[in-house]
């Protein structure tokens, strides 16, 4: 019987199992491709040395393993390194390596683009391409891990990159339970962070998870006017809203909800809006992460002074709010948040350029 074309990296450990055994496979091979592509990080089937000639032959004759090509790789002064990478189809995304943040971090991408348009992201400024696959989510990681040598070590992973994971829910939700398989790379929950803007369905439908990862709201403001200036979205999901799913939500046992909170001179740094913070989010076991802005060409807002920063800060903690100010890593090589966006935009195939000189 003809198969058509099939990529182990795009299946769960379960899903692999049944697709061998369509093929007259035992199951059990599923485990080793498993190990060999994320615990050894080896994509060429005629390297993995454990399989019989015959089968890796019977493999290959339908299979075709894809994984992100690095075109980039640089390294900050501060050690941070950003990848740009390259995907089947020719699209372009962005993922982090932040060492000793204290421990090793991937900050990887869910979506070519963002269509959330945060007035401070240039990622919002490409607008939306298109979802990445399960397949494409993970192999970042693998891609990072096999860059940075950690594939046998421990390291943690912020869904912080290009675009909005829970506007790509399904796809990315299934990349971290392929990450989280004992035969893979073992990812436990508590070493993911999903970060979101808010989508309610999103945060309604991540309660019930049985993989629940560290979550981070991107809060932003403090008024529903201010907010849908700064992040658009809000204008479906308010601030009582958002706070109230909030509330609700499930959390472990000392686990709290990170609120993050990019400062934006003259806008959203005042006495008044730490006041306001401080209260919104009483009843929330939170935690608030102050993100001084990271300036960059085209975002048309300023970093605060160190002062108002400390100010902010001071006021929450004066108000009993657990709080941090995040600093910057990568900034000289636009590596730092809400600095990804793809070098000269997006890459386009002949028929995609053609199809917009149609409209």
């Amino acid at each position: 019987m003809k198969h058509p074309p099939w990529d182990p990296t795009e299946l769960e450990l379960d899903e692999l199992e049944s697709a061998l055994s369509e093929r007259g496979v035992e199951p059990f091979h599923a485990r080793q491709l498993y190990q060999w592509i994320y615990k050894r990080g080896v994509t060429d089937i005629d390297r993995m040395t454990d399989l019989s000639l015959a089968l890796r032959a019977a493999i290959k004759t339908d299979c075709a393993l894809s994984t992100p090509k690095v075109v980039t790789d640089q390294c900050s002064v501060d050690g941070t390194r950003k990848f740009a990478l390259e995907l089947s189809d020719s699209q372009c995304i962005e993922a982090v390596f932040i060492p000793n943040t204290p421990t090793m971090t991937f900050c990887i991408s869910t979506q070519v683009g963002c269509a959330m348009a945060c007035g401070f992201c240039l990622t919002g400024k490409m607008g939306l391409v298109r979802n990445l696959t399960a397949g494409e989510i993970a192999g970042q990681v693998r891609v990072l891990a096999a860059a940075t040598g950690l594939l046998d070590k421990s390291f943690n992973i912020v869904l912080m990159g290009m675009g909005e994971p829970l506007h790509n829910y399904d796809q990315t939700m299934k990349a971290l339970r392929i990450l989280h398989s004992d035969q893979g790379l073992a990812v436990s929950p508590r070493r993911v962070t999903l970060s979101t803007v808010g989508i309610i369905p999103g945060l309604k439908r991540l309660a019930d998870e049985p993989f629940m990862p560290n979550l981070a709201i991107s809060l932003h403001a403090t008024t529903d006017e201010q907010r849908t200036a700064l992040v658009p979205p809000n204008r479906r999901y308010p601030l009582a809203d958002l706070l109230d799913t909030c509330r609700q939500f499930p959390l472990k046992k000392r686990n709290r909800i990170t609120f993050e909170y990019v400062l934006l001179s003259g806008v959203n740094d005042t006495p008044q809006d730490a006041r306001r913070l401080a209260i919104l989010l009483s009843g929330i076991r939170a935690k608030v992460n102050l993100i001084p802005l990271n300036p960059t060409p085209g975002i048309p807002y300023e970093r605060p002074s160190n002062d108002r920063i400390d100010r902010f800060a001071r006021f929450l903690v004066d108000s009993d709010v657990n709080v941090s100010v995040r600093k910057s890593r990568g900034r000289d090589i636009r590596a730092a948040c809400g600095q990804l966006i793809v070098e000269g935009g997006v890459k386009q195939s002949a028929a995609q350029k053609m199809a917009r000189l149609l409209r």
